[in-house]
């Protein structure tokens, strides 16, 4: 059983003290009681720490405001509850600036009392496990060291680096698939970080925004001459990454003439530029990326199946980020960080409601539509902690289609709870059977077997009432 809250109490009025240590305690809350702003400080610096100081504002020597500033000096972290008879609105609003969670006038509702501080608590809890979301973040970019802008810790992710971390110092040539949004770029970049060629350039080339008539002189270069406004020599991509890597995007878009030319660099290491009768050796590590499905593309003949061969020496898969739902806070988390810096916005953390929204959606652009949505809500936050008050109207609909908590009551028969998580879990994932398998630790041939069952009871149903 976890220690309850420690709240600090100060009020130079012994019968308040009394009164407040009372409520507190029978509320089940660690109640330490100080006479004045000093005394506070001294049980402040006292462990364990405390989660919440609530102080009233007129005292003598030390007032609350003067013990606020003081005690984030002791504890930085720490919720502070204001208390005064005299509650005017100037000095409300000095203690909110000065950094109070919210301000009480007495004589005090202990309704009221209580629902503030529980709440205040609660406002604590969450930022300390955003900050340890932070720190997971931070621990992970320093473990990672080139593959720092990778950000994840679910089991997909984890096979994933472990496979990256072997392939990236190998000259083997990778092909990346993945839908996308799910970060393919990143995931070559970081490999090239950590191969021997890391000193040596990247070049990318997005195969779906050149031209067919163009793609053979951007990968290869071409002569003076060559055609209609060559004016000079230009070296193309593959002399451009010699000694790097080369990172063709999106290569699945490369027509089958290209496909060709491409496939003759990469068993024999050397090409000519257009309009040029000179052979150029070239040292180029290759990786390759689509979101589309070779396999199928080769099988269509719209893809060789020589190259495809070539490419694929080593495959990796990245997870659309439905298959990594333990990691969207931590995504969320960095994406926050990221843009409160970038936008100069003081945020400090995430609700966890606003993070259960996040996690129950269905993020058909994968990560690149998470950090949208992130951006999104840094800019137009208004208070020190994104709510779900910031996230986009239709994360905030109640009763989603897809619920991230299943509830039986006690009794239910487990046959029926099968059926629920099974057709729950489907919804999730949109119908994807492997997928909500995976997710369900089973294999997918049950899934099918209940829902033929389910399909036959059904039948049987309406045979009996006709």
């Amino acid at each position: 059983m976890s220690d309850p809250p420690r709240i600090v109490v100060a009020d130079d009025e012994d019968s308040n003290l009394s009164i407040l240590e009372r409520i507190m305690g029978k509320a089940g809350f660690d109640v330490r009681a100080a006479r004045s702003g000093p005394e506070a400080l001294d049980l402040l610096r006292e462990g364990p720490p405390a989660d919440l100081l609530l102080t009233d504002l007129r005292m003598p020597g030390m007032d609350g405001l003067e013990l606020l500033q003081a005690a984030r000096t002791i504890a930085p972290e720490i919720e502070v509850v204001v208390m005064t008879a005299y509650g005017t609105v100037e000095v409300a609003v000095e203690a909110m600036h000065q950094g109070a969670y919210d301000f009480l006038t007495k004589p005090l509702d202990k309704r009221s009392l209580l629902k503030t501080v529980r709440k205040a608590l609660e406002k604590g809890q969450l930022l300390a496990e955003n900050r340890a979301l932070r720190e997971q973040v931070a621990s992970q970019a320093d473990a990672k060291g080139p593959l720092s802008s990778m950000v994840g810790r679910s089991e997909a992710f984890r096979e994933l680096m472990e496979q990256v971390a072997q392939v990236a110092p190998s000259e083997a040539t990778v092909l990346i698939t993945g839908e996308s949004g799910t970060g393919k770029e990143l995931l070559a970049r970081a490999i090239h970080a950590m191969s021997d060629r890391s000193k040596g350039p990247m070049v990318r080339v997005n195969c779906a925004a050149i031209p067919e008539t163009l793609i053979e002189s951007e990968l290869f270069g071409y002569e003076k001459g060559a055609f209609t406004g060559a004016a000079n020599r230009k070296p193309g991509r593959f002399e451009l990454a010699d000694n790097g890597t080369l990172f063709l995007d999106e290569v699945a878009e490369m027509s089958l003439s290209a496909q060709v030319k491409l496939l003759r660099v990469l068993q024999e290491g050397e090409f000519e530029r257009v309009g040029g009768t000179k052979t150029v050796s070239v040292d180029v590590r290759l990786v390759a990326a689509t979101n589309r499905d070779l396999e199928r593309m080769v099988a269509q003949r719209t893809f060789r199946e020589d190259l495809y061969y070539r490419l694929a020496v080593i495959p990796l898969r990245l997870p659309p980020l439905r298959e990594r739902v333990d990691d969207i806070p931590l995504l969320a988390s960095h994406f926050v960080t990221q843009f409160a810096e970038k936008n100069r916005k003081q945020l400090r953390g995430i609700t966890d409601e606003a993070l259960n929204a996040l996690s129950a959606w269905s993020w058909q652009g994968n990560i690149r539509e998470l950090e949208n949505t992130m951006e999104r809500a840094v800019v137009l936050s208004r208070g020190d902690v994104l709510g779900m008050e910031d996230l986009p109207a239709q994360m905030r609909t109640e009763g989603s289609e897809v619920a991230r908590n299943l509830v039986f009551p006690i009794g239910t028969r487990l046959r029926d709870i099968e059926r629920t998580a099974i057709l729950e879990t489907l919804k999730h994932t949109g119908g994807d059977k492997k997928l909500a398998a995976r997710l369900l630790g089973i294999a997918a041939r049950t899934i099918y077997r209940r829902l033929e069952e389910e399909r036959e009871a059904d039948e049987s149903a309406d045979g009996a009432a006709t």
